[in-house]
């Protein structure tokens, strides 16, 4: 697992189509949908979670790595990250 530096703010910023095998740099995901969507992720440290439920402009809690198609109904994910 790399190490997370919390005061750097995000550099970019693009929209998330999910998908159950594209993988990406550690990034924040933030769910832009309808309220009560849910979004299926894969965390930097690999395990697979569903944030449900959702109010619309949430910022997950965790880095991840994929936004897993199966399970997420949110149609409006960004990621924003540090790098490429």
């Amino acid at each position: 697992m790399s190490a997370v530096r919390t005061n750097i703010p995000p550099r970019s910023a693009e929209v998330v189509t999910p998908s159950d095998t594209t993988q990406f740099g550690p990034s924040l995901i933030t769910h832009y949908g309808a309220a009560g969507q849910t979004i299926s992720v894969v965390t930097e440290g690999g395990q697979t979670v569903n944030f449900v439920n959702l109010p619309i402009g949430h910022t997950l809690p965790v880095l991840c790595v994929r936004v897993r198609a199966t399970g997420t109904s949110s149609t409006s994910v960004v990621r924003s990250h540090t790098g490429a």
